[in-house]
């Protein structure tokens, strides 16, 4: 049995209705990245999997309703969309669906959103990343939680001003606020959590489990 246990304390302090200082060349779009700022984002401001047809530039180009329109509004639009096309559900196979499949289907678990919405919003040209973490969901009424914590997958995009705002489609919110990022990159594969591979003997039971607890300090005592 191989075990890997994490603990952690983390302040939450990102607001649930947060206000971006989006520069002012940036608050409408279309607008263009500063050279300095292309080079930065590199790969992460370009597409990660094949769409020959072009069939998703498509989708998402139907989310802009005008030339110019407000950045921020439009981001949040895409990522309703995305919302609102894929159905959340859980799915504990290893990997993750293309963009393209995960269109298709019209579901997927929050990696296979994440994923989807990472590689729309580049088609517009905006640099995303994919962010791996940890969902905190006290109330217990968030999607993708089977607790009141789970782990999760998000996306960042950037934003000139702002920086890095987190969008996370699979609830239909924009920030931070409940979301608690361990590792952030350019494709899905390089934030798995654990990666490796077991050798044994045919008859070896093969399983994972995957557990995530979360308590307040004053539930523990601790002021």
């Amino acid at each position: 049995t191989l075990l890997i246990e994490s603990r952690m304390s983390v302040d939450l302090g990102a607001v649930a209705w947060p206000v971006f200082s989006i520069a002012a060349s940036a608050q409408t779009y279309p607008f263009r990245y500063a050279d300095d700022e292309l080079i930065d984002l590199g790969a992460l401001a370009g597409p990660q999997y094949v769409d020959v047809a072009g069939r998703l530039a498509a989708w998402v180009e139907g989310f802009v309703m005008a030339r110019p329109t407000d950045t921020l509004s439009l981001l949040q639009d895409v990522a309703g969309g995305v919302s609102a096309r894929i159905n959340y559900q859980s799915r504990e196979v290893e990997g993750t669906q293309g963009p393209l499949e995960t269109l298709d289907r019209g579901w997927g678990s929050c990696r296979d959103i994440a994923v989807l919405f990472a590689e729309a919003v580049p088609k517009l040209r905006f640099g995303a990343r994919i962010v791996s973490g940890y969902l905190v969901d006290p109330s217990r009424d968030l999607v993708g939680s089977a607790g009141a914590g789970s782990t999760h997958a998000w996306v960042e995009v950037f934003v000139p001003g702002a920086g890095w705002i987190g969008f996370d489609p699979t609830n239909r919110a924009m920030g931070s606020a409940n979301l608690i990022p361990v590792a952030v990159a350019r494709h899905i594969s390089q934030v798995a959590p654990v990666s490796g591979s077991f050798r044994g003997r045919l008859g070896d039971m093969l399983g994972m489990a995957v557990q995530v607890a979360v308590t307040s300090t004053q539930d523990r005592g601790v002021a």
